[in-house]
């Protein structure tokens, strides 16, 4: 079951394009439904299966990149749910999403960090992409990735 709507429409026609989905780093699944919701795993801001940046944000990596990054994990997130979901015309809403940002000591920007994904997932999906959220500050993620984000979403039911 594969489709390409509206949501993946709009995606285009903000200059962006849905990636495939991020290969799993260990034992998991990067996404998985359950009744109506789809979970994803963290997802991480891969771009053809690489980090275009590493470090800590505050340190090595400016919040503004970040914010960025945050919005290419959000893309890696809506690939995600399309491998389960289909198509991303099904998504009723987003539900929750919660941002890791891995923080130099004295950084504390992590909610305008996960901005970039808060603000992606709006662009993209209007109302259905308001959501609750946590951004939460840690010392290091996978591969020294400065930004990971997981997302729930809540699918049309059949």
């Amino acid at each position: 079951m594969s489709g390409s709507g509206a949501v993946e429409a709009k995606i285009a026609e903000l200059g962006l394009t849905l990636p495939e989905v991020v290969p799993p780093i260990a034992t998991y699944q990067p996404a998985v439904q359950s009744g109506v919701y789809v979970y994803t795993s963290g997802q991480l801001p891969m771009v053809s299966g690489k980090l275009p940046i590493t470090g800590k944000v505050g340190g090595e990596v400016t919040p503004e990149e970040a914010k960025e990054l945050a919005a290419t994990c959000a893309l890696n997130a809506l690939a995600a749910v399309k491998s389960v979901a289909g198509d991303l015309d099904r998504i009723k809403r987003v539900v929750k999403v919660v941002g890791f940002v891995a923080s130099a000591p004295d950084f504390t920007g992590q909610p305008g960090v996960i901005n970039g994904a808060s603000e992606l997932l709006g662009a993209v999906l209007g109302e259905k992409g308001v959501h609750a959220r946590s951004a939460v500050g840690v010392t290091v993620l996978p591969l020294d990735a400065p930004v990971e984000l997981e997302v729930q979403v809540e699918l049309v039911q059949d």
